[in-house]
């Protein structure tokens, strides 16, 4: 459900929207990810999860398809003035997982206190879908308005060529 969910949406959902976003160039496709994708790890003999299913490394692993699949994008969009970015909103105090079970619940509660706002969680993404300061930069990783560099894992374009052909 998580690789559908948090993966093949957005796969899906650029595919649908792709002709259209090339032909208004220039334009720019803003992906969200997360910091939890360092703990993510690709299984492509078990994409789902099936089995034994760990919430927060399923989570970490289709955030980690995120940056890959953004890397790919940016790759096969070279020379159409369409940009494909990826970002860390940041820690953002949501309901996400409240809903959890054991101490996860807890835990969120007691973590929410350090969270920044929504708002806050926002900017990133404000900045890349409407900066003069980002034009033309494209495939990259951002966190707090600023590119830094992910998981040594995120950054492995083979990876990212193998999920895009998975993902079609």
């Amino acid at each position: 459900m998580t690789f559908a969910l948090n993966h093949l949406g957005y796969f899906y959902l650029t595919y649908l929207l792709l002709d259209m976003i090339k032909s208004s160039a220039p334009a720019r496709i803003v992906n969200v990810s997360s910091g939890a994708h360092a703990m993510g790890k690709i299984n492509f003999d078990n994409l789902n999860s099936k089995g034994l299913f760990i919430g927060w490394t399923a989570y970490g692993t289709s955030k980690l398809m995120n940056i890959l699949f953004t890397r790919e994008l940016s790759r096969r969009l070279e020379g159409s003035q369409v940009t494909a970015n990826v970002l860390h909103p940041g820690f953002v105090a949501t309901n996400f997982g409240h809903n959890g079970k054991g101490l996860c619940p807890l835990f969120v509660k007691w973590s929410q206190k350090r969270a920044i706002t929504p708002e806050n969680g926002a900017q990133t993404s404000i900045y890349l879908a409407s900066s003069p300061e980002v034009t033309g930069v494209s495939g990259a990783y951002f966190y707090q308005s600023k590119i830094v560099e992910p998981s040594k894992e995120a950054q492995d374009d083979d990876l990212a060529l193998r999920l895009w052909q998975v993902s079609e």
